[in-house]
């Protein structure tokens, strides 16, 4: 607690939500944070002197005549070096066992950056996951989330890119862990020798729900001091942002405002977009790239939040499980990356661009071939060499377990290529086929 001279305390509630509780008072900045019964609290509407603020644990057995102490400041994190390697809660308080952070203080929710301040991104960002690098090139400066069912790994998905993305600093902010979940980032962190790159803020599914609404921004002012003052690219991963949409309307509705579609409060557009919009490329060389999870219910993207989200964010990485290989892959159908043209072909090798089309191609021709074997149809002998190709396409290259740099992704597909096809079947630049196609 910070020097109670200055703090204003009072002792009348006017009402009482389960999520909230409303006074009288004055000289109270939107946002601030406060105690309610010695409970965290934050503004959350001013209309007058009608102070509304949310409880994050709850208001239950808070009683009218409680204690509420404002202090003075939004929600705010000590920011240095230190925080390296360290995991926090959704206050930026350890949570490892380890000291308090020395540093400067900064609050969190700051705007985003002003677009005259930023440059066009043109930085590859390598994760290893050829899923990814070759179909859908992540560039610095890029917000992108996967689509993926809940029943996805996409947390261990997360950890390696965690793991093997070229950034200088690694920034997790975990929404609605489970416990397992939680000890599962730690132990990998911590056995890759990696936890000197990467930052933590957690919230798990132990502690309140609308607690989780302060860690995308704990998490962004950490990345904006490695991003600003340090001139370091950073790597900000954001799951589950569905749960923190939930959180969103968990609040709205015990505030009685009116939800927009799928229950959630018309502000989640705004919500979302607050947060993906810290994504930038400094000229300076700093950089915040955003990958996020947003997981879907029964695969439904035309909800609310994924749908929002996809208005916001440059592309979706989508993780569907193969039945015929039976692992999880990033869908290239359904995948996008917006801004992989910036780099494919430039930072990458020339043939990039052309193998992964021809590649995708294919995959295309065997997805028919499949259709008409469903539908009794006879094959060609092409459709047999298609699915064939397909299925190690999808093993080698799509699975998420795949480990490889850009230009071995690019023989790969490139020996595939040989093995099942002809040049005229794989339909690439004359130039590309005498370098590459080395029978």
């Amino acid at each position: 607690m910070e020097n109670t001279a200055f703090q204003k305390i009072y002792t009348k509630l006017t009402n009482i939500t389960k999520a909230t509780v409303t006074l009288k008072a004055t000289g109270v900045g939107n946002e601030e944070m406060a105690t309610v019964h010695g409970r965290p609290a934050q503004v959350v509407k001013i209309v007058g002197e009608q102070i509304t603020l949310q409880v994050f644990a709850g208001t239950e057995g808070i009683p009218t005549n409680a204690e509420i102490v404002f202090l003075n400041h939004p929600p705010q994190l000590k920011v240095s070096d230190e925080l390296a390697g360290r995991f926090f809660n959704a206050y930026g308080e350890p949570i490892d066992g380890g000291p308090e952070v020395e540093g400067e203080t900064r609050h969190t929710g700051s705007p985003s950056v002003n677009p005259v301040r930023r440059k066009q991104p043109s930085q590859l960002i390598a994760t290893g996951i050829a899923g990814i690098d070759l179909n859908n090139t992540l560039v610095s400066g890029q917000k992108i989330p996967f689509f993926a069912d809940p029943d996805q790994p996409y947390n261990q998905v997360m950890a390696s890119v965690a793991l093997r993305a070229k950034a200088d600093k690694i920034i997790l902010g975990g929404m609605g862990l489970t416990n397992d979940d939680y000890l599962f980032f730690r132990n990998v962190f911590e056995n890759a020798g990696a936890l000197n790159r990467i930052v933590s803020f957690i919230n798990t599914t132990d502690n309140p729900p609308v607690e989780r609404l302060l860690v995308p921004d704990m998490a962004l002012t950490a990345a904006e001091y490695f991003a600003v003052d340090k001139n370091e690219n950073v790597l900000v991963l954001l799951t589950d942002m569905t749960l923190y949409a939930d959180a969103l309307s968990i609040v709205s509705n015990r505030m009685d405002q009116i939800p927009s579609k799928d229950s959630m409060p018309g502000s989640l557009y705004s919500d979302l977009a607050k947060i993906y919009e810290k994504a930038v490329q400094f000229p300076a060389g700093g950089s915040i790239t955003i990958v996020a999870v947003t997981t879907l219910s029964g695969g439904d993207i035309t909800h609310a939040i994924p749908d929002n989200t996809g208005y916001i964010t440059e592309g979706q990485l989508f993780l569907r499980r193969d039945s015929e290989i039976g692992k999880v892959i990033v869908d290239p159908f359904r995948s996008l990356s917006r801004l992989k043209q910036l780099v494919t072909g430039k930072q990458t090798r020339a043939d990039h661009p052309q193998v992964m089309n021809a590649a995708i191609r294919l995959y295309a021709d065997a997805a028919n071939a499949r259709t008409k074997l469903e539908n009794g149809f006879d094959l060609t002998d092409y459709d047999e060499r298609t699915l064939e190709f397909a299925k190690e396409y999808s093993n080698e290259l799509l699975a998420i377990d795949v480990n490889v740099d850009t230009d071995m992704m690019l023989d790969i597909a490139w020996s595939l290529f040989r093995k099942y096809f002809t040049k005229a079947e794989a339909g690439i630049k004359k130039e590309f086929v005498e370098k590459y196609w080395a029978e």
